[in-house]
């Protein structure tokens, strides 16, 4: 659970990173920023901070803001049913802002050779996609990735289908995905 120092001092710095970048967002979209630290307590370490704009039944668009070598845990986004109704995995594209982010997928790749900080969270995909300052990748559903800022933190847009942020299965078991901010 996220201590209300902890979501505050997330807030602050998405709005601190948007400022240095030239992004410019609204009072609302203030009020909207998440800080997840996935159930874990470590949100500087193993955490996110987002700010979606849009999410409808067919398209997302967010930024997603992270502290130097903070990861986004390894998850994927998988196939379901929807009050009955089947659907896609979410398939998106990354797109770096600012600094730079390491991104992991299956494939081609050794857990020593990478430029990331194995985070204290399983990891068992290494193919590393080092993506800069305009550059992008995209994820097709059902793609196991897990994502780490590099040493000066990363804006990250991310372009997708519609985000069901709380049906993602994280490798490890331990995590949450919706935050719980303490009172």
């Amino acid at each position: 659970m996220l201590t209300k120092k902890q979501y505050d001092d997330g807030v602050e710095f998405v709005l601190n990173e948007f400022k240095k970048a030239g992004i410019k967002i609204t009072e609302d979209e203030i009020k909207r920023i998440e800080v997840a630290d996935f159930g874990l307590g470590n949100v500087e370490e193993v955490g996110l901070q987002l700010l979606v704009y849009v999410n409808t039944d067919k398209v997302c668009a967010k930024e997603m803001v992270l502290r130097p070598y903070q990861t986004c845990p390894q998850h994927v986004h998988v196939n379901g049913k929807e009050n009955g109704v089947a659907y896609d995995g979410k398939e998106e594209t990354f797109r770096v802002r600012k600094g730079v982010c390491y991104l992991y997928v299956a494939g081609d790749g050794e857990k020593e050779k990478i430029k990331a900080k194995i985070p204290p969270t399983p990891v068992n995909v290494y193919h590393e996609v080092i993506l800069k300052e305009g550059e992008q990748y995209t994820l097709y559903p059902c793609t196991q990735h897990w994502f780490q800022a590099g040493p000066e933190g990363a804006i990250v847009s991310e372009f997708s289908t519609r985000s069901r942020d709380e049906s993602d299965i994280f490798l490890d078991e331990r995590i949450s995905r919706i935050p719980e901010v303490e009172e």
